[in-house]
């Protein structure tokens, strides 16, 4: 069995750079890192993971876990929230506790606000799914910067210093979504886009892809306009309403984010039920009966479960084992659910 006193004489070194290296302790120059983690791999060198479980439950670490809203204004997170507290029982075996804060979609010093607050009751380590502002890029730019591990969830801040992503590939996403309207449309359609917010990355890269795919490849599909429904039902309704009243030669919608029971309820009372293509996201109990009905032709789910448990496996194994992430983008399948797939 391989021991780190074998890894430092064959890599020329003490074993307290081998310890280093393998705990993510910094201070190693990276020709030396590289050199030690090729011989941990050619000697299939494991940790005595046993000891180190002892550790971490010693530590009684915590995690901070924030979401954009709570699961009565936004059923998507209802499977994401499960997935966060099932591994959360698990994690408590170890002593690990995880503090959930919800923040407003639109809200960027709220959202700031409660970083500092789990910061203050004593967390590790933080997940979010971050408003795409300055002040909360900045502010978690000044985490990354001290060394603090941040994990961001269902929405990215790209160079932000975060040790990881989960979440969906929201480009590849929105150009999915083009290319099922092109499909269902025969490649000709006017469309309306209704999305979430322009502070939330997840929506923009959504509406960006779907947008160049059209440019692209599907020039018979016209974007008519867009409005915006902050992820409300109510708000949804009235925007969606709006939309196709102003804008009667629309025959398509592309409902980019949450309010997708509010945009049904427009499109109900203008008696376009079946008239309408309707492409959206997630597999909700309220967008699973419209895929029934026929409200929703198609919809495009991100595995919320594994969105909410993910980010927490990171976390542990980072600040309680000393192991980084194997990957810096972890994606979710792009499923697609119609009437019969359900």
């Amino acid at each position: 069995m391989s021991t780190i006193k074998e890894i430092a004489r064959l890599a020329g070194v003490s074993r307290g750079t081998v310890d280093r290296v393998l705990n993510n302790r910094g201070s190693v120059s990276p020709d030396k890192e590289q050199k030690i983690l090729e011989i941990v791999k050619a000697l299939n060198y494991t940790p005595n993971l046993a000891g180190k479980t002892l550790a971490v439950t010693k530590k009684h670490l915590k995690f901070g876990y924030i979401l954009f809203a709570s699961t009565s204004s936004n059923p998507f997170f209802i499977d994401v929230v499960n997935g966060i507290e099932e591994r959360a029982a698990e994690l408590g075996e170890f002593n690990i506790s995880v503090d959930i804060r919800y923040s407003v979609i639109d809200d960027p010093p709220l959202q700031v606000q409660m970083i500092d607050e789990l910061l203050q009751s004593g967390i590790s380590g933080l997940a979010i799914t971050p408003i795409s502002h300055t002040v909360v890029i900045e502010r978690i730019k000044e985490l990354t910067s001290e060394g603090f591990p941040v994990v961001t969830v269902n929405s990215d801040i790209p160079d932000c210093g975060r040790i990881a992503y989960v979440g969906s590939d929201y480009y590849k996403s929105g150009e999915t979504a083009a290319g099922i309207l092109n499909l269902i449309c025969n490649g000709i359609s006017n469309v309306g886009i209704v999305m979430g917010s322009p502070l939330v990355l997840c929506h923009k890269e959504r509406v960006a892809g779907f947008t160049h795919r059209i440019e692209e490849a599907y020039t018979g599909l016209k974007i008519i306009a867009t409005e915006i429904n902050h992820d409300d039902d109510i708000q949804s309704y009235v925007v969606t309403k709006h939309l196709l009243e102003k804008y009667p030669e629309i025959d398509s919608l592309f409902l980019v984010a949450a309010g997708v029971e509010g945009a049904f309820q427009a499109i109900k009372e203008l008696g376009l039920v079946g008239k309408l293509k309707v492409v959206s996201y997630d597999s909700t109990s309220a967008s699973r009966e419209l895929i029934r009905t026929g409200g929703i032709s198609v919809s495009i789910t991100q595995e919320p479960f594994y969105q909410g448990a993910k980010p927490l496996d990171i976390l542990y194994n980072y600040v309680g084992m000393g192991v980084k992430p194997e990957h810096e983008f972890f994606y979710t399948a792009l499923e697609l659910k119609i009437r019969e797939n359900l």
